[in-house]
């Protein structure tokens, strides 16, 4: 694992690095970034709709591809996601985009 695998690791995305706690806060729910640039951290989908989170992510990273790009994460269709609070479900690592 390199260093910037090493700082994602249990990490919001978008939370500042140098945050104190950037870990996940409780009654917050979380889809789990698998595979890609973005492994291990968790994405904060909240006050997401049921359609947007089938829909996935595309995640502005310098860690992608092209820097300054996205790095695409899809839920798996047969994957359930659990109701409640923390981590309900994972998106899986699908590409990149400019």
């Amino acid at each position: 694992m390199n260093g910037d695998e090493q700082l994602l690791r249990g990490r919001v995305y978008g939370r500042d690095h140098d945050d104190p706690d950037p870990g996940p806060l409780p009654d917050r729910v979380y889809a789990a970034l698998v595979g890609g640039p973005l492994d291990g951290l968790l994405l904060d989908i909240t006050d997401w709709q049921p359609e947007e989170a089938e829909d996935g992510a595309a995640l502005a990273t310098e860690l992608s591809r092209w820097p300054g790009g996205r790095a695409l994460y899809d839920p798996d269709p047969g994957e359930p996601r659990i109701p409640g609070s923390g981590v309900t479900c994972r998106f899986h690592y699908s590409g990149d985009a400019p």
